[in-house]
């Protein structure tokens, strides 16, 4: 998909009636220094190998259908650099292209924002911020996760359940922090697995704003670069139906939004994926949408940053 896919109601061509399909241009390697970039990643196998309900593979699309239309207050630069499609089960393969052309997008000096496809995305997103130039020697990075799930399943075969326990298992510099833990969801094996790596973490049932943002605060004072990744399962399933596995709980948008808010604003946002949209499952477009706002606003605020 790229950027001839944004379409949508055009009002006007000058800046007071722009929308997001007017802004997005063509990715060009070398020339997008500043540029918001947006990269799809078109998989379900990593969730079909954890048993969730596939339809993920579809998440981009339907995140750039639900984007398009949105207004921007302000001319921005934005850029699609198409979409990685695991084809088959080459969960793997489809990783490590996304880890490559993360890094380029990095190294071009532009804000990725991948669009999802299962949690999987993960993992494929580290990998490019640990291959860039932006990942220096004494660079402390950091992976906040808005998430009702660890995804530390310590099992052999990769899949939607394991990226952060790859990602620690294969760097144990990188701190990992997670905001919005559904306790029913997580085994006791999880919880053992996440005090063993030192993972710093907020029960869905402590989600209020006070003390969430001091748990984000806190995370962010230990790091430098920050890898934001949000499954959309962390919302209540009331917002966000449309995911392969619906919070029965769920920490409320607003405080979804404001986390948001305070990583942007911390000037160590390098990198964002959104992840587990089925489009199957969301027919009313709801979560689709919800994804998109929250995305609208890291990206606008990134800018006024």
């Amino acid at each position: 998909m790229t950027a001839a896919s944004w379409t949508g109601r055009v009002d006007g061509t000058t800046p007071e009636h722009l929308r997001w399909h007017q802004a997005v241009t063509e990715y060009v390697p070398g020339g997008d220094t500043g540029a918001c970039a947006f990269l799809g990643f078109a998989s379900d196998a990593g969730i079909r190998r954890n048993k969730g309900r596939p339809g993920a593979a579809q998440g981009p699309g339907a995140l750039r259908r639900a984007l398009s239309p949105m207004a921007l207050r302000t001319p921005l630069r934005a850029v699609d650099a198409g979409t990685v499609t695991v084809f088959g089960d080459d969960l793997e393969g489809g990783q490590h292209l996304l880890g490559t052309k993360v890094s380029g997008l990095l190294d071009d000096g532009a804000f990725p924002v991948v669009l999802g496809g299962g949690h999987e995305v993960a993992y494929g997103t580290y990998l490019g911020v640990a291959g860039s130039t932006r990942r220096t020697t004494g660079t402390r990075v950091g992976i906040l996760n808005l998430d009702a799930h660890f995804d530390l399943r310590p099992d052999p075969v990769p899949s939607s359940g394991t990226p952060f326990r790859q990602i620690l298992d294969a760097d144990p510099d990188v701190r990992y922090a997670v905001l919005g833990i559904s306790q029913p969801s997580n085994t006791t094996v999880l919880f053992d697995t996440a005090d063993r790596f030192g993972v710093s973490y907020l029960l869905d049932d402590d989600c209020e704003p006070t003390r969430a943002g001091d748990f984000v605060a806190g995370f962010l004072a230990g790091i430098d670069l920050l890898h934001l990744t949000i499954d959309l399962d962390v919302l209540p399933a009331a917002v966000a139906p449309g995911v392969s596995a619906p919070a029965a709980f769920g920490v409320p948008l607003s405080v979804v939004q404001a986390v948001c808010d305070q990583v942007t604003g911390s000037g160590k946002l390098a990198v964002v994926d959104v992840a587990e949209l089925n489009p199957a499952l969301d027919p009313d477009q709801r979560t689709a949408r919800t994804a998109a706002r929250l995305i609208h606003r890291i990206v606008t605020g990134h800018v006024r940053g």
